[in-house]
């Protein structure tokens, strides 16, 4: 396998530190020749002493200071701010670009990684959810392979490998009849909306199955990292919403799921770890050894499968909503999201007050039903505009 050279956008984030796990372990297939954060100095620092990429950026221009003089003496360059970001990833030394950067400051840079041709490993949904239709038309135009990196995604994509269906543009609509999509129910599974008044902080962030960043995990405990995976799936395997089912599979073992038009259904399964994504979206279309342990069905003799509670979880239905008015909907949804979870992470909204947030945007924001890139980029400003005057 020829050594890839990768670019880590979002390096001191729940995936960017998982992927250099895997990076350290494989050294001779893999270079992480720049490394992306947002406000992360000195985990940056670490890292790239560490590592020694060729670039680091810190989006975080009042860091730019501190980190270029920690690495002054090394030959690593510091670049800093939203600009460098974007410009980093076309440079020549990169072939691959791990998207990982949390929510909408994803999208540009991730764009201009297709229009530089770099294969991406895709863990940013966001950038879907916004722009799915910009993004995918790009891929195309460009010959920008998509690997997406999230565990269902990645799970949904490794058992259409080998299947006989695609069309003429890459997509697999002919081979799939539905996506089995699951879900953890997240550490407030079971509960209902009374039992979730007063629930905190804490208690949201202790998942019991998955190792992920603050903003995913309070996504996931309300069910909105759901909503953002179905649009996710529609953009990436080109089905519509009738065709993907949710199913809360608490064990976090089925990681997704394919029917196809035969009734057979394939599944890909494992133990509930981001590495094993990461790591096939790095190395695709080859596997390499894991060190990870094996899994084993006599550890897990029971895997059980629910229908999602809509009714005390709002935020999925206020995904479908979105997806199925589309244009500028989902971009709207995400922003409000974005707002809500930074307030209820700061203590300014309970945990039930998201959901409400996120609607009370989506009836209030303007809607734009064929939105360009910079229609996308002023309803994201807009949005977060309305929603802070709330």
């Amino acid at each position: 396998m020829k050594k890839k050279h990768i670019a880590i956008l979002g390096s001191t984030g729940s995936i960017g530190t998982q992927t250099l796990n895997v990076i350290r372990r494989h050294r001779d297939l893999f270079e992480p020749e720049i490394l992306v954060a947002g406000s992360n100095a000195e985990l940056l620092i670490t890292q790239a002493l560490e590592f020694h990429p060729n670039i680091v950026v810190i989006a975080d221009t009042t860091k730019y200071a501190q980190v270029r003089d920690a690495l002054d003496g090394t030959d690593t360059k510091v670049f800093a701010g939203a600009a460098s970001v974007a410009d980093v990833v076309t440079m020549d030394c990169v072939d691959t670009v791990m998207a990982a950067m949390v929510g909408f400051a994803g999208l540009v840079p991730t764009l201009r990684a297709i229009e530089a041709g770099k294969t991406l490993a895709l863990a940013n949904k966001e950038t879907l959810v916004v722009a799915g239709q910009i993004v995918t038309s790009q891929a195309r135009k460009h010959g920008v392979q998509i690997v997406p990196v999230d565990s269902e995604h990645s799970a949904i994509f490794q058992t259409l490998q080998g299947e006989a269906g695609a069309d003429s543009d890459g997509m697999f609509v002919n081979a799939i009849d539905k996506i089995l999509l699951t879900a953890s129910g997240g550490p407030l599974l079971g509960r209902q909306r009374h039992e979730l008044a007063n629930v905190t902080l804490e208690e949201v962030l202790n998942h019991p199955n998955w190792k992920m960043g603050r903003k995913v995990t309070i996504d996931s405990a309300g069910l909105m990292n759901k909503g953002l995976e179905v649009i996710e799936a529609c953009w990436l395997f080109g089905v519509g919403v009738d065709r993907i089912e949710v199913l809360v599979h608490p064990q976090s073992i089925v990681h997704s799921m394919v029917q196809f038009a035969d009734g057979s259904i394939k599944a890909q399964i494992g133990t509930p770890t981001m590495e094993t994504p990461i790591q096939y979206a790095l190395s695709y279309p080859r596997r390499i050894e894991s060190h990870l342990p094996r899994f084993s069905f006599l550890d897990h003799p029971q895997l059980t499968f629910l229908k999602p509670d809509t009714e005390t979880f709002r935020c999925l239905p206020l995904a479908y909503d979105a997806w199925q008015k589309g244009g500028n909907m989902p971009c709207v949804m995400n922003a409000a999201n974005e707002v809500a979870v930074a307030r209820f992470i700061e203590g300014r909204l309970p945990f039930l007050g998201i959901a409400d947030f996120i609607a009370d945007a989506m009836s209030k924001a303007p809607y734009i039903p064929n939105p360009s890139l910079d229609d996308l980029l002023a309803t994201d400003a807009n949005t977060r505009a309305l929603c802070n005057k709330a």
